[in-house]
């Protein structure tokens, strides 16, 4: 007896949670057979503001940790992601590469994670300073997390490209929302399932599914967004992110990377996400005698 097979629906990752698309907008992604494989969320501007105010929500809290213990959370997704690479692998093949390929994929997608779990608690004694001041003081340049960063993943590279863009993000003590790759964005909600379920705190990480041509400007606009990431080559939309990013002087960034290649991973990525302060504090003299004067 012919059945009617159930598409599953991927829904959208926010605060933690799972939640349908505020729009009620759905797509359906085809395979190169034009085969139905799955119904994908169309994400609206109230979906990106909902995820703008978990992610400032869960700001303190994550760049409050200590850098070791966010090194220990990252390594955990690792983990995670490593346990499920089965699932990311089939995903992968779904959207079109060769079994060889998402292999590859989920293997440099795990690698990346522990990469910069490692450089977690390292970052900031690398581009921290004590600056030389003709004054009586010491004077200390630090990086500290800019806040909530926007970012329009990779529309090629669905999982490594998503890792890639997210990991220097939070490693540096930021959190974000993302847009994911339209045309290959199963793996997105699978790693928001993923991360659901290791110790990274809700609202960290934040992932929309649709499309850049809708959503660009409204990630690019909002006034309490930090930075914005852009992973695309859209001129239009490169244009019209400049100038909306100019409204509140948020930077951007243009990361449109070959994401295999040993040069895409760095700790400058994290650097880039980060402000610098500085610090002045007065030289207490000591008199020969110990005392102070």
């Amino acid at each position: 007896m012919s059945r009617i097979e159930v598409l599953k629906t991927y829904k959208l990752y926010i605060g933690g949670q799972f939640p349908r698309t505020e729009s009620g907008r759905y797509y359906t992604l085809m395979n190169a057979k034009k085969e139905m494989i799955a119904n994908v969320s169309l994400s609206s501007r109230k979906d990106f503001r909902n995820a703008e105010v978990a992610a400032r929500s869960a700001f303190s809290g994550w760049s409050g940790k200590t850098h070791f213990n966010r090194g220990q959370i990252l390594y955990r997704v690792a983990e995670m992601l490593e346990g499920r690479k089965e699932q990311f692998v089939n995903e992968l093949v779904q959207q079109g590469l060769t079994k060889k390929q998402a292999e590859t994929e989920v293997q440099q997608s795990v690698d990346r994670w522990v990469y910069y779990a490692g450089w977690c608690d390292k970052y900031q004694q690398m581009f921290s300073t004590v600056n030389p001041v003709s004054s009586s003081h010491f004077n200390f340049s630090v990086p500290e997390p800019m806040g909530v960063v926007s970012i329009v993943a990779p529309e090629k590279s669905s999982l490594l490209g998503l890792v890639s863009v997210i990991a220097p993000v939070i490693a540096g003590g930021n959190v974000c929302v993302v847009l994911a790759s339209e045309k290959m964005p199963l793996c997105s909600i699978t790693l928001g399932e993923v991360l659901a379920t290791s110790d990274l705190p809700g609202g960290v990480v934040n992932i929309l599914t649709g499309t850049s041509e809708e959503l660009h400007s409204h990630f690019s606009s909002h006034m309490d967004v930090n930075a914005l990431i852009y992973c695309r080559n859209k001129k239009e939309e490169i244009k019209t992110i400049g100038e909306n990013a100019s409204l509140n002087v948020k930077r951007v960034f243009y990361w449109d990377k070959d994401w295999t290649k040993p040069d895409s991973q760095n700790p400058y990525l994290i650097q880039d996400l980060q402000e610098i302060k500085t610090t002045w504090h007065p030289v207490e003299n000591i008199g020969t005698s110990g005392s102070k004067y």
